[in-house]
């Protein structure tokens, strides 16, 4: 198939070849069966987080319920730092326990 192109015909370039910058090596179909992720690291940071995310929806919080009617910054702004920590804590708890069940499954294949 040819295309036309600014007045001259032109033959396709075949994919692996087309593209200014570099040249990639063809897919072999393998790479989502091999491919690897930092589990470590997803747990270290999620171990980290998870704890300071929940201090941190517990302290607005607290100091939500504490304000008064004409206090600066007011319960509005503290109660939607509250949720939006309290919805950071909740995805970090849930990668945590996403990532101890994968590792849990790669040390199980591992045997």
């Amino acid at each position: 198939m040819r295309r036309y192109q600014h007045g001259r015909t032109t033959a396709p370039v075949s994919r692996p070849h087309s593209g200014g910058i570099g040249r990639r090596s063809p897919r072999t179909g393998t790479e989502p069966a091999t491919a690897r992720s930092a589990l470590r690291l997803r747990l270290l940071l999620s171990a980290v987080f998870l704890p300071l995310f929940a201090a941190a929806t517990a302290g607005f919080a607290v100091w939500a319920a504490h304000e008064g009617p004409g206090d600066s910054p007011g319960t509005g702004p503290l109660t939607i730092l509250a949720a939006v920590c309290g919805l950071l804590a909740l995805a970090a708890a849930l990668d945590l326990v996403v990532v101890s069940g994968r590792g849990r499954r790669e040390r199980g294949a591992g045997r």
